[in-house]
């Protein structure tokens, strides 16, 4: 399960930046060992729930099964900031194949030469990387060219909601636009005193998933110019973003209610989340909603669907936020051909895929394991695996200095609903020049 929050990603950013100078990998460095030779592979991962860790040493031991030479010693829940650590190091004690559930350090990661380039082993093995990973998926994995990841499963965002409120409330269908949106969003509403019984949607980007990234695809950004520099001020996707977004907090009773509200919500994670709870009717979330929802034995059916669009692009409704695992070879290692066995078979192995999808209640990574009819997920899921299909679904871009650009913007966001900052059209300025400064200094 991808757990993604940009406040990690700032602060894994911040530590891999030693890398740039400490890293010497590069492109077939430690690639002479034999892999059909008898070998020990470690492989670095951040799963660490007890079902997850069950789920990564099946997948392993099906490998291991398939490849009789290579044993993999699996170490568990390994942060971002602990491979950093290690890879900067090196020696014996350093991993060969690393995981990580954090797309914005791809930027870092290739850059650097943390992570070998793949190059040469997809090109010796003969893959298709069009024809075998969605295109978003290619493009979280790579920066300014430069392959050194591919993506092991994956996250599919969209919109969970309530069917028994909705039935209560007249609501027939979930909303395909945004101004469906807002309509059914003040409907599911039931306001008490001066807070509420029920909310429709919880639109404060403090809202756990509610974030700007994740929201502003349903616009289909572009982050950066051809130049690679900011292009938040001036492509009007985040613009039209923000403004939908503080018209809905104003709808749903303002900023200062809203906030007061979202304080007696439960953790994330637990089973008294406001969904879990029916203090919220509609949520955006990833595909791991659906089975934490089951787990905490919710009172009300559970329904899925993409998130909305804006009314002027219905027709590409369907359209979601992707993002996922990602998974490398670690330049220092001496072993880079088996640990290309390991890579290979948990990315393209489609039966390897499928699995660890069924176990995981992820989204599979590969065109033909999205299309398996192995697939033994709740048929709600399939939502989430037509999201990840759709030709218009997108992801948030690698940078030189990781998702620090995302922490940037959603800071912004933070201050204009709160009225903070009254002329977008400024403080979108402002926030670009100020991820510019950034990426500049980080080069």
């Amino acid at each position: 399960m991808n757990r993604r929050t940009v406040f990690a990603s700032l602060a894994s950013a911040a530590a891999i930046a030693l890398l740039t100078s400490a890293c010497t990998g590069s492109a077939g460095a430690g690639a002479g060992d034999d892999p059909n030779a008898e070998v020990t592979l470690t492989f670095w991962h951040g799963w660490s729930a007890p079902n997850e860790v069950k789920a990564i040493d099946a997948t392993i031991k099906r490998f291991e099964d398939a490849h009789p030479d290579i044993t993999v010693k699996a170490v568990p829940n390994i942060t971002d900031d602990k491979i950093q650590q290690a890879l900067r190091a090196g020696g014996s004690n350093a991993p060969d194949v690393v995981s990580s559930f954090t797309t914005d350090n791809v930027g870092k990661f290739c850059s650097s030469g943390a992570f070998a380039d793949l190059k040469p082993f997809i090109e010796k093995s003969g893959i298709d990387l069009e024809k075998t990973f969605p295109k978003p998926r290619l493009d979280y994995t790579q920066f300014q060219g430069r392959r050194c990841a591919l993506p092991l499963l994956g996250d599919a965002y969209g919109l969970y909601y309530n069917k028994d409120a909705f039935k209560e409330a007249g609501v027939t269908a979930p909303p395909k636009t945004w101004s469906e949106f807002d309509e059914v969003a003040q409907k599911l509403t039931k306001p008490k005193g001066d807070s509420y019984e029920r909310l429709g949607f919880m639109p404060t980007f403090h809202g756990y998933e509610s974030t700007p990234g994740h929201l502003v695809a349903q616009w289909s950004p572009a982050y950066f110019d051809e130049h690679g520099r900011s292009n938040i001020a001036k492509d009007p996707a985040f613009a039209a973003m923000f403004t939908w977004q503080k018209n809905l907090i104003g709808k749903l009773g303002g900023f200062e209610k809203l906030e007061k509200y979202r304080s007696t919500f439960g953790d994330e994670w637990g089973a008294k989340h406001p969904f879990h709870t029916g203090q919220v009717a509609m949520q955006l979330d990833g595909e791991w909603r659906l089975g934490m929802a089951t787990d905490a034995k919710v009172p009300f059916e559970v329904g899925v669907a993409p998130l909305p669009v804006p009314d002027d692009q219905a027709a590409d409704y369907g359209k979601g936020y992707l993002s996922g695992t990602i998974v490398g070879i670690a330049s220092t290692s001496a072993k880079q051909n088996a640990a290309w066995e390991l890579v290979k078979y948990l990315t393209t192995d489609t039966d390897a895929v499928v699995d660890f999808a069924n176990e995981l209640r992820n989204v599979p990574s590969t065109h033909a394991a999205l299309a398996s009819p192995k697939l033994k997920l709740d048929p709600r899921f399939t939502t989430f695996l037509d999201i990840a299909r759709h030709p218009k679904s997108n992801t948030t871009p690698a940078s030189v200095n990781g998702g620090a650009y995302q922490v940037t913007l959603q800071e912004s966001g933070y201050l204009y609903e709160a009225g903070k900052v009254a002329d977008l059209k400024a403080g979108l300025e402002k926030t670009a020049a100020q991820i510019d400064t950034d990426l500049e200094k980080a080069k």
